[in-house]
């Protein structure tokens, strides 16, 4: 992973922490359920950010560096994981 995007990433996951945090109070405390969900929301979008910020740099690292090298095979393994994982993502 290029150092920005390492960067860039691990300062989202440290706010997501807090956002998490916040909401373990907010459950102790008894907030209204709906102000939960709606923070609940938000961490899940912010995760996702991270995560379409990763598997873009993976596409331009990882799977440019496969297509690039000519190895089919590692070019389908490299195919096959992406499609995987972002199959995964969708449920």
């Amino acid at each position: 992973m290029r150092q920005e995007i390492k960067s860039s990433c691990l300062k989202r996951l440290k706010r997501i922490e807090g956002q998490v945090r916040g909401l373990a109070g907010m459950v102790e405390d008894d907030r209204y359920c709906i102000d939960i969900v709606t923070q609940i929301a938000a961490a899940r979008a912010a995760l996702r950010r991270v995560e379409e910020e990763v598997l873009r740099d993976h596409v331009a690292h990882c799977v440019e560096h496969a297509i690039s090298s000519g190895d089919k095979a590692d070019q389908r393994r490299k195919i096959a994981e992406l499609m995987d994982v972002v199959s995964r993502a969708d449920r």
